[in-house]
């Protein structure tokens, strides 16, 4: 597909006031030159990309008409909070044409998952919700998985209820006699006598096409009626069993018509039991949203033959500023993406964004017609207000789990909050440490606790050198700007509490970076002197000494410790490093990968010395060999 780069190399940040982009001349320059770069665009159906000064993906949309949509952000219109701050940090635009609407949309669902964009709205999925798999096998099996395999196999869900799902399975391989065994069977095996039947043949619950004793085309009917089950299709499933037991019985064939009869009866009986929603039969799916705060959920009910047989969820985080039909509308996408049971109806609660090109793209894949509705009186409004409620008590239920895990601080955490007087639970605390061997390969390590443990992943290490010397002070000023003089956006979480092993000194360095910082003026800050153990606040002349035995204090050393653990790790890393190859890449003719072919295969200089000289040949060619045998010759003279 065509790549298209625009470099937008400017920022916005000082640009933007309430609710609109400004046009004082001098910005007014820069949007025009902007717009003369935009206007370059094709107006074909495609994605655009934006990137900020760091060059990570930070949005990914689709557009119908790539020069229109790119346009519309740099004009002069009422904008969200979401869309405002994204506009800040575009540093540059990349765009991929594709031939079709359909296709932009894909693309964009698969980039979003891949780069997971802090602008984008992300949905937080049922994907750890077991659903129900059909093989694609000659003769298919049915289970649940929570792994999802695309060689064709059908899936349905995920369940958001264990016991359903047990249930469900339970009531369809009651009604209908599929096999359970995982046998490759194929016409050949089952021909060749390969398989004898198991307990499910004689107990009924299977008709042994492992032995021959049911054809394919007849497990296969089986197997379609399963499927229109899960789809809600009751009434059809009915009335071909039905059907059946009217033939054989006819056919004088009674046991086998009693059989067929117990499990109709199975089905009405589960029939019966399921929720009725509606009086007309059409199949619709209904959307419903609610916002708490920050986080949203959107609820999808699933209604077949007026009756209700499945419901999911999307959780949304950051969906503050955003509005609800942006929110509905990537729900809709994400959702029919993944599945190809389209009904006849959709009912929204509001209108959504785009809604004729959603349509027109869910009309293509059902290649039928299907109507998007928004009720405001009657059944189907009451129906909206049912799925509404359910999100409202998800999303409720999300909060009060967060609460609990909130109040749920640990020991050491709670007793240090304590102990430093903080407003906020340090929760997350990262810890600075500078190693060096008289200003030789100085580095410095971040480390990171969170509720008390290390996250390594978080872990940083820093190879410093804007300075000559010995110098704690300026290698602290380094590591700091480097860490925290950003943009808060392209900063991973801020911690709620750093701490600088050292005393007043590299504190104070620490504090020159970060007061000029504004988005680190909140964060407290401290020094642990290593002598005895003391406290150095910012601006204050005494030092806090904590008993020795606080917890909050074992905290801080542990933390402390492991800062310059992974500072001394690293620096000795590259001082062996540098020692290592030095003596192998100062001889003349030697380079650095030559170095480390031989290293790699000897394993040290001092290996290579007391190697013979057809072993280093085969590795380095005769004239490396020739200049090594003649250098270690010299040092032995």
């Amino acid at each position: 597909m065509p790549l298209y780069g625009i470099g937008l190399f400017f920022h916005l940040a000082e640009t933007m006031q309430n609710d609109t982009i400004p046009s004082s001349q001098h910005e007014g320059n820069q949007h025009d030159m902007l717009m003369q770069k935009v206007s370059g665009l094709p107006t074909k159906p495609g994605i655009y990309i934006y990137r900020n000064v760091s060059d990570s993906i930070i949005y990914v949309g689709k557009a119908k008409n790539l020069r229109n949509r790119v346009k519309s952000y740099f004009q002069d219109r009422p904008m969200d909070a979401k869309t405002k701050a994204l506009i800040r940090y575009i540093h540059d635009v990349e765009i991929i044409v594709t031939d079709t609407e359909t296709e932009a949309l894909l693309l964009e669902n698969n980039l979003i998952k891949e780069y997971r964009p802090k602008y984008n709205i992300l949905l937080k999925d049922d994907k750890t919700y077991p659903s129900i798999r059909i093989t694609n096998e000659e003769f298919p099996r049915i289970f649940s998985t929570r792994t999802i395999i695309r060689d064709g196999s059908q899936y349905f869900g995920p369940y958001t209820d264990g016991k359903y799902l047990y249930h469900l399975l339970k009531t369809l391989r009651t009604i209908f006699p599929l096999r359970s065994c995982d046998l490759p069977l194929t016409d050949r095996n089952i021909s060749d006598g390969k398989y004898k039947v198991c307990l499910d043949y004689h107990i009924q619950k299977c008709n042994g096409p492992c032995a021959g004793h049911e054809s394919k085309e007849e497990y296969g009917l089986h197997i379609k009626q399963a499927i229109q089950f899960l789809n809600g299709k009751t009434r059809e499933v009915e009335r071909m069993m039905e059907d059946r037991m009217t033939r054989l019985a006819d056919e004088l064939r009674f046991e086998e018509a009693t059989i067929i009869r117990n499990r109709l009866q199975l089905l009405r009986d589960y029939v019966s039991k399921q929720k009725i929603v509606s009086t007309d039969l059409i199949d619709r799916d209904i959307f419903a949203i609610a916002i708490i705060d920050d986080d949203a959920c959107i609820v999808i009910l699933n209604i077949r033959d007026g009756k209700m047989v499945g419901k999911r969820h999307f959780f949304i985080a950051q969906a503050g500023g955003r509005e609800e039909k942006e929110l509905l509308r990537v729900a809709l996408e994400r959702f029919y993406l993944e599945s190809d049971a389209i009904p006849e109806e959709i009912l929204l609660p509001i209108d959504i964004e785009d809604d004729d090109y959603d349509l027109l793209w869910l009309k293509e894949k059902k290649g039928t017609s299907l109507d998007i509705v928004i009720p405001k009186i009657g059944d189907k409004k009451k129906v909206i207000g049912m799925a509404e409620t359910n999100a409202l008590f998800l999303v409720r239920e999300l909060h009060l789990q967060r609460a609990s895990r909130d109040q749920a601080l640990p020991r050491g955490i709670a007793i240090l909050q304590q102990d430093l007087r903080l407003a906020k639970a340090p929760r997350r605390i990262e810890c600075f440490d500078n190693s060096h061997i008289q200003g030789t390969d100085y580095v410095s390590s971040m480390v990171v606790f969170l509720d008390g443990k290390p996250k390594k992943s978080d872990y940083r290490k820093f190879k410093l050198g804007s300075f000559e010397g010995n110098d704690d002070f300026a290698a602290m000023k380094e590591v700091i700007r480097r860490r925290y003089d950003k943009a808060p956006e392209d900063l991973m979480t801020l911690p709620d509490l750093i701490v600088i092993d050292g005393g007043k000194g590299q504190l104070s360095a620490a504090m020159d970076i970060l007061s000029g910082l504004e988005h680190m003026k909140d964060i407290p800050v401290i020094g642990l002197a290593k002598r005895l153990e003391e406290i150095v606040l910012p601006g204050q002349s005494d030092t806090m000494l904590l008993p020795r035995t606080s917890t909050g204090l074992r905290l801080l050393q542990a933390i402390r410790d492991e800062a310059h653990r992974f500072a001394i790790t690293y620096h000795r890393t590259l001082r062996d490093k540098r020692t290592f190859q030095t003596e192998l890449t100062e001889i003349e003719g030697i380079g650095e990968k030559t170095a480390q072919k031989l290293l790699k295969h000897f394993g040290a200089v001092k290996n290579i010395k007391s190697a013979n000289r057809e072993e280093v040949v085969k590795i380095a060619g005769k004239k490396v060999a020739e200049k090594l045998f003649a250098h270690f010759a010299g040092q032995k003279t």
